[in-house]
């Protein structure tokens, strides 16, 4: 995950004379359109958006697990499965063919006015992550994902289909610098004040691709990726089936 040692926010960051976006990083996003014009009967509303706030070279593999999760096949956005549901869904991108952690904005001090917009306008967020496995107090090698977040439920939810899929999950309570707990934290920026953190050691993310490049990631995803995806969907699948339409 890391921390941030020169901006202390998106704003901060955007701001920089000395970055172009486009060249050193980008931002992407998709808000779906809601149309409402029944004078008697409540619509549905967007319950979940999807973040990944240190893309692209930042935190490796991110970029692709938040699109997929959101519903889009990484390599040409055709919606997988085609039959949906699909998500709101945010990143922010390293472009850099290195020193992208310089671009690294800590959770908290995310400002960006889309992925604020996003959040505050649904029930729940996933923000995906990386980490070392140092960070996550880890052997070297493991491959395993932290869930934390505000959202007891959410998380119950992720553990249990992570798990199901046969990939290591760990309540991220045990590692406090991992666990997401900050209200600030963009995950945490919800219509309900609270939302759920993914962070996925290295050896995790490198073993979904069978080529771990920013160019190549998209078109080689391995079946790790497709199982991780599936579970992260489901567990939004049995949060979002038991909330009411507020």
């Amino acid at each position: 995950m890391g921390t941030s040692r020169k901006f202390a926010s998106n704003t901060d960051l955007y701001a920089d004379p000395g970055l172009t976006e486009g060249v050193d990083y980008a931002r992407r996003f998709r808000r779906h359109e809601w149309f409402d014009d029944d004078l008697t009967e409540q619509s549905a509303v967007q319950r979940t958006t999807i973040l990944a706030p240190h893309g692209g070279g930042i935190e490796a593999g991110t970029s692709e697990l938040c699109l997929a999760i959101a519903g889009y096949h990484p390599a040409d956005l055709i919606p997988t499965p085609a039959d949906g549901p699909l998500h709101d869904y945010w990143m922010f991108e390293g472009l850099r063919d290195s020193g992208n952690s310089e671009l690294h904005v800590t959770s908290t001090g995310c400002d960006d006015h889309v992925a604020r917009a996003l959040a505050a306008g649904s029930l729940n967020a996933v923000g995906l992550h990386g980490c070392t496995t140092s960070e996550a107090e880890l052997p070297n090698g493991t491959q395993a994902v932290l869930v934390g977040g505000l959202n007891t439920t959410f998380k119950s939810h992720l553990l249990t289909r992570l798990t199901a899929a046969r990939i290591r999950a760990i309540d991220a309570d045990s590692v406090p610098d991992l666990n997401g707990d900050e209200p600030l934290n963009i995950a945490n920026r919800t219509l309900l004040g609270v939302g759920a953190q993914l962070e996925l050691t290295t050896p995790l993310r490198r073993a979904m691709f069978r080529i771990n490049t920013r160019a190549d990631r998209k078109n080689t995803t391995l079946r790790l990726f497709w199982s991780f995806t599936t579970a992260a969907r489901a567990a939004i699948a049995d949060l979002e089936a038991t909330q009411p339409i507020p």
